[in-house]
């Protein structure tokens, strides 16, 4: 069964967050796929994740890097899995209404992150939760403490 897991940013942005969850996923030995809802952010997350350290970077890539199936994390707005990932992290919305958009079971964990700051964006995830769980998934829900880490809250 695919774990999904919600994580309700409300004090750092995506980019800030999503860092640190794709370091723990390589952690595990696990490769991802980052979806995104556009090309430009795509390009940005590309970007944030070659500089967000001065001490390393995260490795990854995108179609148009070539070896596609060689990147730990591949970024891309459509549903190729070229990587093999284990886990699929949607970014910005870039979730399925249904939870039917590809074969979501290929996947160990769905990581969903959402910004709570943002009310379409909070009124979206409360709508993807119960859709979560009607599909089968197992359903986690985190939200960022006031000191900033993570706390599972159901």
């Amino acid at each position: 069964m695919t774990e999904v897991w919600f994580y309700h940013l409300q004090r750092e942005g995506l980019e800030t967050a999503l860092a640190p969850l794709l370091e723990k996923t390589l952690q595990r030995g696990w490769r991802a796929v980052v979806r995104a809802p556009s090309q430009e952010r795509v390009d940005a997350l590309d970007a944030h994740l070659w500089t967000y350290r001065t001490d390393g970077f995260l490795p990854h890539g995108r179609a148009s890097d070539g070896f596609s199936e060689r990147q730990p994390i591949y970024l891309t707005v459509g549903e190729e899995v070229p990587n093999g990932a284990h886990a699929l992290f949607l970014v910005d919305g870039a979730v399925p209404d249904d939870w039917k958009l590809g074969d979501l079971t290929l996947f160990e964990r769905i990581v969903l992150i959402f910004d709570g700051r943002d009310s379409e964006a909070l009124a979206a995830a409360r709508k993807q939760w119960p859709a979560a769980r009607a599909a089968g998934h197992q359903v986690t829900y985190w939200q960022q403490s006031d000191a900033g880490r993570w706390e599972k809250k159901a």
